[in-house]
C-alpha cells in the first residue's frame, strides 16, 4: 500500500491528512508517512 499511498499523494489525489488517517489505521508507518510527505507526524 505504501507505494500506491505515495503516487497518490504525488498526484495530488490525496492531501497530507489522508495519509495521515492511514498511519491511524496502521496502514502505513510514521516512517512511511515521513517518506511520502517529507515530514514527521508532528509537522517537523
Amino acid at each position: 500500500m505504501f507505494e500506491k499511498i505515495k503516487e497518490y499523494y504525488e498526484q495530488g489525489f490525496w492531501d497530507e491528512a489522508r495519509v495521515r488517517e492511514a498511519v491511524a489505521k496502521n496502514v502505513i508507518t510514521a516512517d512511511q508517512f515521513k517518506a511520502i510527505t517529507g515530514k514527521g507526524l508532528l509537522g517537523e
